[in-house]
């Protein structure tokens, strides 16, 4: 190769070396609140998905008119807080209390969260 095409080459190079960023991506530690809250989000997602599969749930949708996968779906267009609210609605009812209050709390919130927009 010859010496004057070499040091073409090597300006090109260390042009192009200079140019190019040195750090194209950055990693860090991530605090636990924000694992904690896809965690929450999940788990949220996974309790009321649960409540709406029962047999109980989809035979009261049917009674009332509405179709159960219709109520999945629309549950899978909520955001994290209203699925997390409509979660805690759920949880705040007693064990073995009212079921058909639950019943209608999360008919009423699906309903409420799906049509408000």
């Amino acid at each position: 190769m010859k010496p004057v095409l070499r040091n073409l080459m090597n300006y090109i190079l260390v042009v192009a070396l200079i140019m190019a960023p040195f750090q194209s991506g950055q990693a860090s530690m991530i605090g636990a609140d924000q694992v904690n809250t896809t965690v929450t989000a999940q788990a949220d997602r996974i309790a009321v998905t649960n409540l709406l599969n029962r047999a109980s749930t989809v035979s009261e949708f049917q009674s009332l008119g509405l179709d159960a996968t219709a109520a999945t779906e629309r549950l899978a267009a909520m955001t994290d807080e209203e699925v997390h609210t409509l979660a805690g609605q759920v949880n705040a009812v007693p064990a073995g209390g009212d079921g058909l209050v639950v019943l209608i709390l999360v008919v009423f919130f699906i309903w409420y969260f799906a049509f408000r927009r």
